[in-house]
This record gives structure tokens, sequence and C-alpha cells, in this order.
């Protein structure tokens, strides 16, 4: 089915509809992985976007069910230049356009993934609608323009857990509170691994419902949209920071962390959104290839120095990728330690945090 993806800018695009039909709108984005679409697609942190995938060939492994992310898969629609016909794993249920048409999100191919990508990289990522049903351009680009895009909306509170729950560790050691705000269930996976049980919360939890569990340390997870939308969730963190909980944020975490003390975050051009982002660890020297999904950045340059440090800056633009606060055992990453997909050379930060709650008697 023929479909017309139409920018704010006015740039057009055409394809085919593989999976579904209808029309859909989000921020157009890109991902460089040359695998893992099902955890791309699954990952909450995609709520609100539009993915296109620069790898000419997706679907091929089709759909499995152990490695989701969560619930269900939270892009608003895909774009790939050409969606597998055939799927071949030993592990595979389904195909990629079963498992689109299931979730009513619809995935369009016949596209030239690498031209849409180029563009984003020149222009930024901006809105966008995809349309099987309306194929007049100017009709798009002014839906396209007049949709919300991310800046200034609270996307995490519609993925976070309507209720808390807990992911439990064999021989548990340490308990950790986990406010969800969008979380990977990876991140679960290796708490439990390191013989740590998790009890997930949702993001508008009070700081005094949280210390009431007695943690012996607090995360908070990777998530969408605009991280400085939360006054609520950010008192938390301050709160819980300051009763001298050991914390550790990731991604999203790592923004409302950087803002809870007195930092400022901003949105970037294109965003960081792929499995071999280089960053660099200021405290080694050493260098990590990391997996990353994220469109809006820490300032480093906006928080005060004697508070904040910086640990860790990307290679390629040199942005803000780690912090660790100076008085208190907090610590923070702007990528994805758990991977999923990707390259898991940033594993030992789970084993970092570990270390903290160990040395703080947790």
């Amino acid at each position: 089915m023929k479909t017309l993806i139409a920018l704010e800018d006015g740039t057009l695009f055409t394809g085919r509809a593989f999976a579904g039909e209808g029309e859909v709108y989000g921020e157009l984005v890109f991902n460089t992985s040359m695998t893992g679409y099902q955890e791309i697609l699954t990952d909450p942190s995609y709520h609100g976007q539009i993915v296109t995938l620069t790898y000419p060939l997706i679907g091929n492994y089709g759909i499995n069910d152990e490695d989701v992310e969560s619930w269900k898969p939270h892009a608003a629609g895909l774009v790939v230049n050409e969606a597998s016909r055939i799927r071949s794993n030993w592990r595979s249920t389904k195909s990629l356009a079963t498992y689109l048409e299931e979730n009513n999100i619809l995935g369009v191919d016949n596209v030239d993934g690498r031209a849409v990508t180029l563009h984003i990289r020149s222009r930024g990522a901006m809105k966008c609608v995809m349309s099987t049903t309306d194929w007049d351009p100017a009709s798009l680009v002014a839906k396209a323009k007049q949709s919300p895009g991310l800046v200034g909306r609270d996307l995490s509170s519609e993925v976070s857990t309507p209720e808390r729950y807990d992911w439990p560790a064999d021989a548990a050691r340490w308990r950790v509170a986990v406010l969800d705000c969008g979380i990977k269930r990876n991140q679960l996976r290796m708490w439990a691994e390191r013989g740590v049980a998790t009890q997930v919360f949702p993001n508008q939890t009070s700081a005094a419902d949280i210390l009431a569990t007695k943690p012996d340390g607090f995360f908070i997870s990777n998530g969408p949209g605009d991280p400085d939308t939360l006054p609520a969730v950010l008192q938390t963190i301050r709160e819980l920071v300051a009763h001298g909980l050991p914390t550790f944020g990731i991604c999203f975490g790592h923004q409302l962390l950087a803002l809870a003390h007195g930092a400022r975050t901003y949105k970037l051009k294109f965003g960081h959104r792929g499995a071999n982002q280089p960053v660099k660890n200021l405290q080694t020297g050493l260098i990590e290839i990391t997996s990353q999904n994220h469109g809006f950045c820490v300032d480093k340059h906006s928080f005060d120095p004697a508070v904040l440090e910086t640990t860790h800056v990307n290679l390629n633009d040199d942005t803000s990728e780690g912090l660790r606060h100076k008085q208190r055992p907090m610590f923070s990453v702007q990528y994805h330690p758990e991977a999923a997909p990707g390259p898991h050379d940033a594993a030992y930060l789970f084993d970092d945090f570990i270390k903290l709650m160990e040395a703080t008697g947790a």
C-alpha cells in the first residue's frame, strides 16, 4: 500500500506499507544499529517517535518472546529500506510485519533510509506524519507542522508502570528501589544476575513512599520525552539523594539527576541513537563503545563544579555522558550500559553501583 512520509520542513518520501495502515505522527529519528530491531521497537524511550533504521535489510530473523524490553513496542512507526519477507531463526515465533500489525504500528519500507538519515543529520530530527490514506503533500506537511513534537511533553508518565512491582533475584543481598521513567527489562535482568532484587515504582512516587520500603539503593531508569517537565519527580530525586541513599541514573535518569542539582538540559540536533557511540571515561582514560538512545542532553557547563563532576564525554561531539556528585554517593551516565542491543563495554557500571552501596554501608 502506497505511503507518503511528510516532514515539517516540507520534505517528502514515498514508500510501501508492509505492516498496518492509516496515519501516524511522531518525531522522525534514525538508529544506526545493524541488529536489535526488536529491542529498539520495545524500548519505551522511543515512545512518540518514528524510527528509521539505517541497516538496509530488517526483519530477517523475525520476532521472539525473549528479547522484548517492555510489555509492548512503543515506537509510533518504523521506516526501513527493505523488510525481509523471510524470517529464519530458531527462536522466531512470528514475522516483523505480523508483530507490528498486532500492535497497530505502521511499518513502511521501499524507502531510502540513508537519504532520510542524511536529511535528518543535516536539518535535525523533526516532526513527521506517515499516511496510507492521505496522499496530498500539502495536507500532510500541515499535519506534521501541527503535531506536538517532543519539547515540553511529559512522555515518561505515559510509559511508567501504573503500580509498583517486584523483580526478584536468587539469594538477593541487595534491594534497590527503581524509579520507572520508561525502563528496559534488561536493566532489571542485569540487577538480578548480580543478586540485586528490585522494586519498581511509578515515576510519580514520593520520596517518603520509596524510603518506607528501606531500600539499599536508588536507581533511575531511561525514558522518553522532555526531562524538564517533571517537577515532582525532580523533588523526589533531590530528597532521596539528600537522604544519602546511593543513587544511579541511566539516560533519562542521568538528565533528571542533573536537573535536580541545578543543571540545564537541551535538545540535540538529531540525538544519539545506535550501538556504536564512542565515550571516553575521564576517570580512567579508557574508551567505551556504547549503546545510546536519547534526543536531549545535559549542558555540562551549566552546573556547579563544586557539586557535580563530568566523568564521561561523547567523542563525536564532546557532550555530557556521565556525572558524579562530589559529596553524595551518586553517579549517572547518558548511555545504556545494559545494551540490548549493543556492546557490553559499560556493564561494569552495575558492579560499580554495588560497590558504592557496600562502601556506604547500605
